[in-house]
């Protein structure tokens, strides 16, 4: 008999995509939900033995539990690293939008498959907007193509979720979307590893909590805290969870 951990929080894709389109998910937590889920992979792919290559991250599975603590699942995709070249043939799997290009010309799943896929998770949690736009134009269908057009274009601000668009955060915004960037690359060996995007991850949260602790005195920012620490206590619905684990 097999026993799994019960995760009663939905997932990334019902917080970000449902009713609520991401409203009540601020850029703090979207920063800490990437940043957890990115540690999970790097976890995979650098200290499971022998590694293990997800291959289908996407919001749908990255599942919230009790404590709104990021955890990927669905394995079902998943390959054990192989030891020798002819093991790294697979049938390809995963799901459309998030497919790494290569991916799909080799049949060849390796971990910066993974990293691709993650890097369109993180569009994701930038635009509150579907991985595939089935309504759009057949050039603006693809999160992925749209993006890095906008990057080019330098229109990056017009993808956002207005939700998190503010003047204040846009450095911090412009730094998780050139790791994106990065994770996209169509050249698998030039997209960094996972243990990297959760340090590049870790050092942007950093960030946002210096420049956050700059722009209060330091008065408010205690005040802030324990209403912070208070808050922790209440769980009544999933937005005052949410908020209280950035």
């Amino acid at each position: 008999m097999l026993v799994y951990e019960f995760i009663p929080n939905d997932t990334l894709f019902h917080h970000i995509h449902g009713k609520n389109q991401g409203t009540h998910i601020s850029l703090s937590i979207r920063l800490r939900i990437a940043h957890e889920s990115a540690e999970a992979l790097a976890y995979l792919h650098f200290s499971a033995s022998p590694p293990i290559f997800h291959g289908d991250v996407k919001s749908s599975n990255i599942l919230f539990d009790q404590n709104y603590t990021a955890k990927v699942s669905d394995f079902g995709a998943s390959i054990l690293s192989p030891t020798n070249e002819a093991q790294f043939v697979t049938l390809v799997q995963g799901t459309c939008g998030y497919l790494d290009p290569e991916y799909i010309q080799t049949s060849q799943l390796t971990d910066k498959s993974d990293v691709y896929s993650f890097g369109v998770v993180l569009l994701e949690l930038l635009t509150s907007k579907p991985v595939i736009d089935f309504d759009a134009q057949e050039e603006g269908r693809s999160l992925s193509s749209s993006f890095l057009f906008a990057m080019k274009e330098k229109t990056m601000q017009g993808l956002l979720d207005d939700n998190i668009k503010h003047e204040n955060d846009m450095e911090i915004i412009m730094e998780v979307a050139k790791l994106a960037k990065k994770c996209l690359n169509m050249k698998g060996e030039e997209r960094p590893t996972m243990k990297e995007v959760a340090e590049e991850l870790d050092g942007i949260r950093k960030l946002k909590q210096h420049l956050w602790g700059q722009e209060h005195h330091p008065e408010e920012v205690e005040s802030l805290l324990r209403e912070a620490s208070h808050g922790l206590e209440i769980e009544h619905t999933g937005y005052f969870s949410l908020e209280n684990r950035a």
